[in-house]
C-alpha cells in the first residue's frame, strides 16, 4: 500500500466510501498548507530576526513556542518525509500478506502490526481500512488495523520521541497495540455470537505470492541510481504535504494555546484529575484534527499540564471518536452498528488507561 492510494479519488472502486476532508483534491489550491506554512515560517522568522522588537505578551509567546516547537520537530520531519518516499515504493500484495489469510488471535496481531508500520494519516488509514474489509478481512482485524495505525506511523512517531521522549512514546505505542488488540479480539468474539455482521468477503492474495521471496525479488530488482533516488525523494516530499499541513495546524494551534492559555489554567483543565480526563476526552472527540496536528497538543499536555494519561486520552481518543471514521465504517461495512461498537468498545479502555497511567506516573 502507497501513500498516494490517500490522494486518488474520492471513492475506492467498489466502494460507497469517499475520501474525508484532509484529503484535497490535488488539482486545487492546498490553501491550509499554504496558510499554516506562511504563519509558521512569519512567527518562526519573527522570533529569530525580531525577538527584541516583539512586543511582550502573547505575540512573543506565539512566535517563541512556533520557534521552539519548529526546532524540536525538523528532524523528524526530515526522516518521515525520506520514510514516505520508501514506502510509496511497497507494493499492495505485501500489506495484504501481512494481514495473511487466518482469522483470530493471530490475525488480529499481524492486523495490528501491518496498521502500525503504515505511514498515513488517521484519515488516511480510513481508506485503507475499508479497503481491506472490502477484501476479506475479518471486522476483529480492521478495528485493530484503525486502532492500531493512525498516530504510530514512523514519522509521527519520530516527532513524538522529539516532543516527550522515547520512553513515553514506546510506552504510548504498546498501550495502543494492547487496545488495539483487545477491540479487534470484542470485535471477532460479537462476530461470532451473531451480534455484529460476518463479513461476506475473503482475503484474496495473488496466487503464488510469497512475501519473502517476493521482497528479496524486489529488492534484486530496486535501482538505486542517482536520479532514482531524486525522484523518490521529490514524490516523498509531495506526498508528505498532507501529513506536513496538518503538523503546522497542530504546532499553530498548540503555540495558541500556549500564548493564550497561562500554565495553570492548562494544568487545570487538562490536568492528572477526572475531571481533567473528561474534559480531555471531550476535546478530542469535538475536534476534528488529523492525527498529525493533534501530536503536538497532546505533548502540551504531558509536559505543560503534567498529565500522560491524559495525553495518551488525547492520541487515543480523537481515533475512537472521529466521526469521520463512523461514517467511513458504516459504508464500508453497510452497518451502523458495526461502526458504533469501536469507540463502544475502544473509549473505556482507553479512559481507564489514561487513569492507570495518570496515577502510576503521579
Amino acid at each position: 500500500m502507497t501513500s498516494q492510494d490517500c490522494h486518488h479519488s474520492q471513492a475506492e472502486p467498489g466502494t460507497n466510501t469517499h475520501v474525508p476532508a484532509c484529503h484535497a483534491n490535488k488539482d486545487k489550491p492546498d490553501w491550509l498548507l499554504r496558510t499554516c506554512l506562511t504563519a509558521t515560517c512569519l512567527l518562526y522568522a519573527a522570533h529569530f530576526l525580531l525577538t527584541d522588537a516583539l512586543p511582550a505578551g502573547w505575540p512573543m509567546l506565539l512566535s517563541h513556542s512556533v520557534f521552539e516547537l519548529i526546532n524540536t520537530i525538523w528532524w523528524g520531519i526530515a526522516i518521515g518525509i525520506l520514510m514516505i518516499a520508501l514506502l510509496g515504493r511497497v507494493p499492495r500484495e505485501f500489506v495484504m500478506s501481512a494481514l495473511g489469510t487466518r482469522r483470530g488471535f493471530r490475525g488480529i496481531v499481524r492486523a495490528s502490526f501491518a496498521g502500525v508500520l503504515l505511514d498515513l494519516c488517521s484519515h488516511g488509514i480510513l481508506m485503507v481500512g475499508a479497503k481491506l474489509y472490502e477484501r476479506g478481512a475479518s471486522a476483529g482485524q480492521v478495528m485493530a488495523f484503525l486502532v492500531a495505525s493512525p498516530w504510530n506511523s514512523l514519522s509521527l512517531t519520530l516527532i513524538l520521541i522529539a516532543l516527550i521522549g522515547l520512553p513515553w512514546t514506546l510506552a504510548f505505542i504498546l498501550l495502543s497495540m494492547v487496545i488495539a488488540l483487545v477491540t479487534g479480539i470484542l470485535f471477532d468474539l460479537f462476530v461470532q455470537r451473531g451480534v455484529l455482521p460476518t463479513n461476506p468477503q475473503q482475503i484474496t492474495i495473488p496466487e503464488g505470492f510469497q512475501f519473502w521471496p517476493e521482497a528479496k525479488r524486489q529488492w534484486a530488482q530496486a535501482d538505486f541510481s542517482f536520479p532514482t533516488l531524486i525522484k523518490m525523494l521529490k514524490e516523498g516530499l509531495i506526498e508528505s504535504k498532507m501529513v506536513i499541513r496538518w503538523i503546522l495546524f497542530g504546532v499553530l494551534l498548540a503555540s495558541a494555546v500556549r500564548a493564550f492559555m497561562p500554565v495553570e489554567m492548562f494544568s487545570t483543565y487538562f490536568g492528572p484529575t477526572l475531571m481533567g480526563l473528561a474534559v480531555t476526552i471531550a476535546v478530542a472527540t469535538i475536534l476534528e484534527v488529523c492525527s498529525e496536528g493533534s501530536t503536538p497538543i497532546a505533548a502540551d499536555i504531558l509536559t505543560r499540564a503534567g498529565a500522560p494519561g491524559n495525553s495518551f486520552t488525547f492520541l487515543m481518543g480523537g481515533v475512537a471518536t472521529d466521526y469521520t471514521e463512523i461514517l467511513v465504517l458504516k459504508d464500508a461495512t453497510r452497518s451502523l452498528k458495526m461502526a458504533l461498537f469501536l469507540p463502544l468498545i475502544s473509549v473505556p479502555q482507553v479512559l481507564l488507561l489514561g487513569w492507570l497511567i495518570n496515577q502510576t506516573a503521579l
